[in-house]
């Protein structure tokens, strides 16, 4: 290929200054903001707004995960509610009627009915009954801490839908950018190309770079709509985030204290450690169960006063009342006849019913296998407590390494921004290129993307500490103050 003389490349160099500078204006400026995807903003004629922070944890108290966690709790209620119920009084009532006639030849028809109210209650401390209700109580309080947590992870989960929806905004954000800058550089490579000053190989490399961009801004986009539809999944509806939540600062809920002292309420709040505490718990009260009866015989003691008999030995009006030493049920009985049948015999009756296993006895193997069941709830009760520490430790080295990023990618933009100062300070005096401006404009929005996703990265791992330590407060009333941008601008 011959070579152009000065004369001929004079011309071709003023083009490619003409091209440079006419985008100078355009590209010395960062690219303007990239417009939100249906998938994550309402019509303006619904929300143009949007949701705010404390309106989006509000609407998560109408979430799925939220309204199951209430539910469970609401049982946990009604089933101390039906202990408490068989602990309790029990009164019912019961008629029973016969019809006889003896001898069959000769004999006459006789009728009787009697009416029966009993009432019966567990009075004994080591009544089974009385035992359910303590077990009960006990679920109910692990129930509580339950159902914190699990509100606790939901609120968790909406911080870390809005932090990836936040993320996939930036990356749009800068692949845009990005995409701008490659149509750019395939401009002036082909305006070169034209005036015999770049190759053929090198307007392909910046039309490969072009595509790679095109496809990066569609994956990215495609990234925001996943992140949206996670959030709708979260909160079981769409909704429309104010464009304040994509980018002010995400609120510090990292609980206050030293390692010891995180540890030391984790212990005591977790929901894991209380359900092993109350499994723990039950295991001993079924030992000391089983242990009473082995040593209790199964005795009852019954007295019964009033008309005990009358002519034909049917009995009268009576009452009566029973207790049960193993069970610990206390009961009282009335009887009254629908019919006098006679004249009818007063007096009182004592009874004493009393069972002795001599051969073949289950309260043995039952009390072997309390035994067994309470070292299994230590055991667990120890391995929930190691889990525990192991994961508030484990939080807070996580939260240590995000904060020891941070200063990092402070540093990053205040080298970026004097990048841009001294592209902007070249290209007016006439050393640099629009492109140079354009290139030093990215990196400044990549290394405040990349700042506020390290700023992210420390608040969300000090959310992941507050749940681990139970301090996360579901609900919410008051929102603390969001971290500092560390000077982003």
């Amino acid at each position: 290929m011959p070579v152009p003389s000065p004369h001929s490349q004079a011309p071709l160099l003023a083009l490619c200054a003409a091209l440079l500078l006419s985008g100078a204006q355009a590209q010395s400026a960062p690219p303007p903001p990239p417009t939100s995807p249906p998938a994550t903003t309402a019509p303006a004629t619904t929300a143009p707004a949007g949701l705010n922070l404390p309106d989006l944890l509000l609407a998560l108290r109408a979430s799925p995960g939220w309204r199951g966690a209430d539910l469970n709790y609401q049982a946990a209620v009604l089933a101390l509610q039906s202990a408490r119920t068989r602990a309790g009084l029990s009164v019912t009532a019961e008629a029973d009627s016969s019809l006889s006639r003896v001898p069959w030849d000769g004999g006459e028809w006789k009728g009787a009915a009697t009416v029966t109210l009993s009432a019966s209650v567990a009075v004994l401390p080591w009544s089974p009954a009385l035992a359910a209700v303590r077990s009960a109580e006990r679920a109910l309080i692990a129930a509580a801490l339950d159902l914190r947590a699990a509100r606790a992870a939901q609120t968790a989960a909406l911080f870390q839908a809005l932090g990836g929806l936040r993320r996939a905004q930036a990356g749009l954000e800068a692949a845009q950018a990005g995409r701008a800058l490659a149509e750019r550089l395939l401009t002036v490579t082909e305006a070169q190309r034209a005036g015999g000053l770049a190759t053929e190989a090198g307007v392909l490399e910046r039309r490969t770079a072009l595509e790679s961009a095109v496809a990066g801004q569609d994956t990215a986009a495609r990234a925001v709509t996943q992140a949206a539809q996670a959030l709708t999944r979260l909160l079981g509806t769409p909704v429309a985030v104010a464009p304040t939540v994509l980018t002010a600062p995400l609120p510090d809920l990292t609980p206050a204290g030293d390692l010891d002292t995180l540890l030391a309420r984790a212990l005591r709040q977790r929901p894991e450690v209380a359900r092993a505490q109350a499994a723990l718990a039950d295991a001993q009260a079924g030992l000391s169960a089983a242990r009473l009866d082995a040593r209790l015989p199964d005795v009852t003691a019954s007295v019964r006063a009033g008309q005990l008999a009358d002519a034909q030995g049917n009995p009268g009006r009576t009452v009566g009342a029973s207790l049960n030493l193993k069970a610990g049920v206390l009961g009282v009985q009335a009887s009254v006849p629908l019919r006098d049948t006679g004249a009818a015999v007063s007096g009182v009756a004592l009874s004493l019913n009393a069972s002795l296993p001599l051969l073949g006895r289950p309260q043995d193997a039952a009390l072997a296998q309390a035994e067994l069941g309470t070292a299994q709830a230590e055991l667990g009760l120890a391995s929930a407590r190691q889990a525990a520490e192991l994961d508030v430790r484990t939080r807070f080295s996580a939260l240590d390494d995000e904060r020891a990023g941070l200063q990092a990618a402070r540093t990053r933009v205040q080298a970026a921004e004097l990048g841009v100062q001294n592209a902007r300070a070249r290209l007016q005096a006439g050393l640099g290129t629009a492109l140079e401006q354009t290139q030093a404009d990215l990196t400044l929005l990549q290394a405040r993307q990349a700042l506020q996703a390290a700023q992210d990265s420390v608040a969300l791992a000090g959310l992941a500490l507050a749940q681990a330590t139970a301090d996360l407060d579901p609900l919410l009333p008051t929102l603390p103050a969001p971290l500092p941008t560390g000077g982003q601008p």
